[in-house]
């Protein structure tokens, strides 16, 4: 019986000496080298695995870093330059500035200028709302006011805004990741540069149809009438398919487009009011001598 079990133990011992010699010659031979670099610049990275550098997670990203010569082309949205800069110094290589951006929601098609049509009575998910049908509206290239892009943002940067039925940007918040962006089904939300106090101009509508449809539609939809355009001293204006598009890059924020838009289609954000011009009136007076002289009384508009 002691003869038995010694010899169990014996068997039980060599087969565990055995598995853990194949075990270390399989692991020696097939060892995958990583590069310390990449564990170090990944907990330079912020961790939000939010693909908005083009990579599946930050570790991916970091490996990219290390692997790549040139990283001028490589950006991380949510860490942005102060992130990149460190990321730099600990490679040694050189990478490029670039300017802070923001999602914007290009739709203003509350439902007070956009009525509905139709009810749709199924799953709330503006992906499921794109594929059956074109929504509850007459536009079918608005907000479908589902919140697919509120749900997609990590960060808590979006809400829906129970009275417009729109989505709502923090623009503090937004790290700019792009997750809204991929969300969307519509391509209603774009990344535009923040500027100094987050002042934008551009066109809050992506409707293409002629002018008296997509007015039909919504009122304060683009209709394609130029005039911004004409009015726009750097020709950042462009139109294509009955629609204007203001391009960031060549836009100075001159305003002069906001008041030429007859459906008031273009957004201005954080823009201090006009200045009121005072009104000079001009009144005329007789002096002692019958001479007539005219007198400039300035009023507050």
């Amino acid at each position: 019986m002691n003869e038995s079990i010694l010899n169990s133990v014996l068997l039980l011992v060599s087969l565990g000496a055995v598995t853990a010699l194949v075990l270390y010659v399989v692991s020696k031979k097939f060892y995958v080298y990583e590069d310390p670099l990449i564990a170090e610049v990944e907990d330079l990275l912020p961790g939000a695995n939010c693909a908005g550098c083009g990579s599946p997670g930050c570790k991916s990203f970091a490996e990219k870093l290390v692997g790549t010569e040139d990283i001028s082309d490589l950006f991380c949205p949510v860490g942005g330059n102060d992130t990149m800069k460190l990321v730099a110094e600990a490679l040694g290589k050189e990478v490029a500035e670039k300017d802070p951006t923001v999602a914007v929601v290009r739709c203003q098609g509350s439902c007070e200028v956009r009525p509905k049509t139709t009810e749709y009575q199924g799953p709330k998910s503006c992906a499921i709302s794109a594929m059956i049908y074109s929504g509850e509206t007459d536009c079918q290239y608005g907000c479908l006011g589902d919140g697919d892009c509120v749900t997609a943002c990590k960060f808590d940067a979006m809400f829906m805004d129970e009275t417009t039925g729109l989505p709502i940007v923090i623009t503090d918040k937004c790290t700019s990741c792009g997750m809204c962006v991929e969300a969307c089904p519509r391509d209603i939300i774009e990344m535009r540069p923040k500027n100094k106090r987050d002042l934008k101009v551009y066109v809050g509508c992506l409707n293409e149809e002629k002018g008296g449809i997509a007015k039909k539609a919504c009122s304060v939809a683009c209709i394609g009438c130029s005039k911004c355009e004409d009015v726009c001293p750097k020709d950042a204006i462009t139109m294509v398919n009955n629609l204007a598009y203001i391009d960031p890059e060549y836009c100075t924020l001159c305003r002069k487009c906001v008041p030429v838009c007859p459906t008031h289609s273009i957004i201005e954000t954080n823009f201090p009011p006009p200045k009121v011009k005072k009104v000079v009136e001009k009144k005329v007076e007789a002096d002692p001598s019958g001479e007539v002289k005219s007198v400039n009384l300035v009023k507050d508009a």
